[in-house]
């Protein structure tokens, strides 16, 4: 606990530079030097592993991830029993920098960072809490032969949480009708943007020469409405919604139907929480993967005390604040047994 409360500190007084740095004279951290010295905290780090090594080259032939996945699932299973997300969640991908050598390095040339380890993750949309998270690893086996990638991700992710009438909020890489028929199955509705290249789009929404700007069109199919917006003279935006009964056109000079407002305003619970993780994070320099992922799953799981503390504390704070007072907490223990072990010593000398 102690090695981890130092890697928090460092992501809150010096997140720049080697880590090692910490303890030279010109960056010193005295909360640091106090706890572990340089030496110990390097030792700990370079024989840092997450399994079994013996076992791993067994596990490994049927998952990818198995060099951290237990702690992973373990991760997951507290992330999902200590919070009961409210009535809407968002489902979108994170992209963690690193550029390690790994079978599932991905580079997306959208994201500022461009290569990383891609999580798919579901959180709350009111407080950011992170609810389930899974890493692409590839080609899943256990994938049924015809399902898309992206409704096996949604309906994975959203398993502990459905049956409870929910809303989940995804980009164009997830939206399909038939996801919406499976959501509602479970009693679960669905809002999110859908690609164009769809083919279970009508030629209506793909047609863009002859729409007038600012108009709007809604189509039908049972429950599940598309709502085709135009906000420029030469494009639409075409939203999927099994959430709103009813379509109604803002009194705005954009004339915003409701179905485009709520999904801009419920869109962003993934991409905000990314922002938090990596304002104050533990990441630095590494050539392995599975401290990388381990990297991430700190920056998530200090996000996520962070909240339960507001929570059941009421403290309004700043996180960093939080942090302070969390590796504090986390070296405690060992702070107390190292001071016990000076005192003995002490004791020695003196017989």
């Amino acid at each position: 606990m102690a090695f981890i409360s130092i890697l928090f500190v460092r992501a809150i007084m010096c997140p720049v530079g080697a880590i090692v740095d910490c303890w030279s004279e010109s960056f010193l951290v005295p909360l640091i030097k106090e706890t572990m010295p340089r030496d110990r905290f390097i030792s700990i780090m370079q024989h840092l592993r997450f399994d079994d090594r013996d076992t791993r080259a067994e596990r490994v032939k049927t998952d990818k991830f198995a060099a951290i996945s237990d702690i992973w699932t373990r991760f997951n299973e507290n992330c999902a029993k200590s919070f009961t997300p409210g009535e809407h969640m968002t489902i979108d991908e994170q992209l963690f920098p690193t550029k390690v050598r790994c079978p599932f390095t991905q580079y997306i040339a959208t994201k500022p960072d461009k290569f990383g380890i891609k999580f798919w993750m579901a959180t709350d949309l009111d407080t950011k809490y992170v609810c389930s998270a899974s890493p692409y690893l590839g080609k899943d086996p256990s994938r049924q032969k015809g399902e898309r990638l992206a409704e096996n991700v949604v309906m994975k992710l959203m398993e502990p949480f459905l049956d409870d009438g929910r809303n989940v909020t995804t980009d164009n890489f997830f939206t399909s009708l038939s996801l919406s028929h499976r959501l509602l199955q479970r009693k679960t509705t669905l809002l999110g943007m859908v690609n164009k290249v769809r083919r279970e789009l009508p030629q209506l929404a793909k047609d863009t020469a002859k729409r007038e700007v600012f108009s709007t069109s809604v189509l039908r199919s049972g429950s599940v409405s598309l709502t085709i917006y135009a906000p420029k003279k030469t494009k639409t935006v075409c939203v999927l919604s099994s959430m709103h009964q009813d379509v109604t056109i803002g009194d705005g000079r954009k004339r915003k139907p409701n179905t485009i407002t709520d999904y801009n305003h419920m869109k962003c619970g993934v991409d905000v929480l990314d922002q938090m993780a990596r304002m104050y994070s533990v990441r630095s320099a590494t050539r392995r993967w599975p401290v990388a992922v381990f990297y991430n799953m700190l920056d998530l799981a200090a996000v996520n005390a962070y909240i339960l503390y507001k929570a059941c504390t009421g403290w309004t704070g700043k996180r960093r604040l939080f942090l302070r007072l969390l590796a504090q907490q986390l070296r405690c223990r060992f702070m107390q047994h190292k001071e016990i072990l000076a005192q003995r010593q002490v004791l020695c000398q003196g017989l």
